[in-house]
């Protein structure tokens, strides 16, 4: 399956570690990994991924597919801007959410707009809306939880 990965564009060496280790275990488990395909938490997911042998996919902002960090293997230019954020989500089969500002939330929101499954991994709280976002403790549990909730759909 395709799973979104979002998350800040800056963050922490721990945030960088932490996506990084998601990246890894999708592809172990033969995910593709589908995120904006820039710096922070897309790259290091990103390098995760193909530490592994992995697939990703970045959905980037501007109209340039060299922009996008070394890690992707399939960069998309939308020329968009910001309302790329409602590509990301869509383009998975589920999401997994982690530390990231204003532009992390607007992507969690289209998840929850396009019904796609979303696990949050030290992410935004967002019960007050409605958007079902499972909360998990580790990497491992977040790929869990992705597939639990696809096949629990099937």
């Amino acid at each position: 399956m395709r799973v979104s990965v979002i998350g800040g564009g800056t963050i922490t060496d721990e945030q960088a570690a932490r996506a990084e280790a998601v990246g890894r275990e999708l592809a172990a488990r033969s995910h593709t990994v589908v995120c904006g395909g820039r710096g922070g938490t897309m790259e290091a997911v990103c390098r995760g991924a193909k530490r592994e042998g992995g697939t990703t996919i970045g959905i980037l902002p501007g109209d340039r597919a060299d922009a996008a960090n070394d890690y992707v293997d399939v960069p998309v230019a939308t020329g968009l801007g910001h309302a790329r954020n409602a590509l990301v989500p869509l383009n998975g089969d589920a999401v997994v959410a982690l530390t990231g500002g204003v532009g992390t939330l607007s992507e969690i929101g289209f998840a929850g707009i396009y019904d796609r499954p979303v696990v949050g991994l030290e992410t935004h709280d967002v019960s007050a809306l409605g958007i079902d976002l499972e909360t998990v403790d580790t990497p491992s549990e977040a790929v869990d939880a992705v597939e639990a909730a696809l096949e629990r759909r099937s």
